[in-house]
Order: structure tokens, then C-alpha cells, then sequence
């Protein structure tokens, strides 16, 4: 099942270490089938507050989500970002194919007892 990692990036100072890490991203990403889905793009706010942008990565399971983020090549590079930019990076499932929200509200109905 996809797993996705996903980062709130907040405004912060371009410089040559974030270009550095922008650079140097994409080869950590490789060895565990991580691609990007959206980079840099900007955000179109519906609710809420959201200062920023997002930037999503997919890989094919979270084993390999949470190996890449643990590789020694992309902790090396964490700093050059946080120092910098602030923000969150999460990694999360997808739902598998199929998938239905219908049947998960059945389920948390059934669930709930109500």
C-alpha cells in the first residue's frame, strides 16, 4: 500500500544550504522508490489557517517511507533544511485499492452504536 511522507513547509530564508538540500533530495528518495508528487507549489487555501506550502512524497509502503527518512544519507541532510525552514513532516498510509468511506462510516456507526 502507498505511503505518503508530508511536509507544512513554512516561509523561510533561501540560501545555499536549502538549495543544497533541494539537490541533494531526490538521490536519498532513490534507493527506496520515493518520488515526489508535489514540490513547491503554491497552496490554495479552503479552511484554516495554513502559512506555507506542502510538499508530498510517495513510496510503495511505509517500510520504505520510514527507512528513508531514517538513512543515514537524509538524516545528513534534515539540518540543512530545519535550520533554515521551519515546519512538520509526517509519513502516513494510503488506503488500499478499493477503498470505500462509505463502509468505514458503517463500520464507525456499528462502532459507536448509533
Amino acid at each position: 500500500m502507498t505511503a505518503y511522507a508530508i511536509a507544512h513547509i513554512r516561509p523561510g530564508t533561501l540560501n545555499e544550504e536549502i538549495l543544497h538540500y533541494i539537490e541533494e533530495i531526490q538521490p536519498t528518495m532513490d534507493p527506496f522508490e520515493g518520488r515526489f508528487l508535489v514540490h513547491g507549489a503554491q497552496v490554495e487555501v479552503m479552511e484554516g489557517p495554513f502559512p506555507g506550502t506542502v510538499v508530498l512524497l510517495a513510496f510503495p509502503d511505509i517500510e520504505r517511507a520510514r527507512a528513508w527518512y531514517a538513512s543515514p544519507a537524509y538524516q545528513a541532510l534534515i539540518p540543512l533544511r530545519t535550520r533554515h525552514i521551519p515546519g512538520e513532516v509526517i509519513l502516513v498510509d494510503g488506503v488500499p485499492p478499493g477503498y470505500d468511506a462509505t463502509k468505514t462510516a458503517a463500520r464507525l456507526r456499528a462502532e459507536a452504536g448509533l
